[in-house]
C-alpha cells in the first residue's frame, strides 16, 4: 500500500543524525592528495552546474565514492547531467528539498537548502518544503513538483493530476527526466546515510534552514 506523505515532517535531527551520520563513516574516505586531475575535472564540472566555484578540495562524499571508482565515474557524468539538465534549477532544487527530506537524510537536505537558495529559491519557499504539498503559500505548478517528489517516493508513479499540471509547462523531455532525477537522489541519500558520509562544517543536517 502506498504512504504518500504530503504534510509537515517532523523529524528529530539530533536523533536522526546520530543513526545516519554518527561518529564517523563507515567507509574512509581517500586522502585528498590521492584523488587524480580527471577526478577533480568531474567533480567540478557537477559542482559549476550546482553555482558552486571549482574546489581543490574534494568533498568528503566524493572522496568516498572515487574508491569505487566505475560507480564514481558516472555518477559524477549522471549529476553535471542532472544539474544542467532540461528541468529549471529552482524547480529542480525544490524537488531535490523535498527528497532529502522525505529521505530524512541529513547531507542531502542540509547541502540543497544553499543550493536551492543559490538557484532562486526564497528562505520561505526553502523552508515551506518542510510542510510539503499540502502548505498554503505555493502556486500550482510549485505544489505539483512537491506533489510528484511524494508521490514518487510514496506510491513509485505520479498520479493523473500532478502529470497534467507538470505537462502543462514541461516538454517531454522534462518530463523524462524528473522521475529520473528523483530516483538518482533517493539513491544518494541512501549511500550517504548508509555509509554516514560527514556533514560539512557549514552543513547542519536536518536542522539547516534557509
Amino acid at each position: 500500500m502506498s504512504r504518500i506523505e504530503t504534510g509537515r515532517i517532523e523529524v528529530d535531527a539530533a536523533a536522526r543524525q546520530a543513526h545516519v551520520v554518527g561518529d564517523g563513516p563507515r567507509v574512509t574516505p581517500l586522502p585528498n592528495e590521492q584523488c587524480d586531475a580527471e577526478a577533480f575535472a568531474l567533480v567540478n564540472k557537477v559542482r559549476a552546474g550546482a553555482g558552486a566555484p571549482p574546489t581543490t578540495e574534494m568533498p568528503d562524499y566524493m572522496r568516498i565514492m572515487i574508491k569505487n571508482r566505475p560507480l564514481f565515474e558516472p555518477n559524477m557524468i549522471l549529476g553535471d547531467a542532472l544539474y544542467n539538465g532540461t528541468i529549471p534549477p529552482r524547480e529542480r532544487e525544490l524537488a531535490i528539498l523535498r527528497c532529502g527530506l522525505l529521505c530524512r537524510a541529513p547531507y542531502e537536505w542540509g547541502e540543497h537548502v544553499r543550493i536551492g537558495q543559490r538557484c532562486g529559491l526564497t528562505p520561505e519557499e526553502v523552508n515551506r518544503v518542510l510542510d510539503g504539498s499540502s502548505a498554503e503559500g505555493w502556486n500550482d505548478f510549485d505544489r505539483a513538483v512537491i506533489r510528484g517528489v511524494e508521490e514518487l517516493i510514496g506510491d513509485s508513479a505520479l498520479s493523473e493530476e500532478t502529470w497534467a499540471v507538470l505537462s502543462s509547462q514541461w516538454d517531454e523531455r522534462q518530463l523524462i527526466e524528473f522521475p529520473f532525477m528523483i530516483g538518482q537522489y533517493v539513491a544518494i541519500a541512501y549511500v550517504q546515510n548508509t555509509l554516514r558520509v560527514p556533514l560539512a562544517d557549514y552543513n547542519v543536517g536536518l536542522s539547516a534552514r534557509a
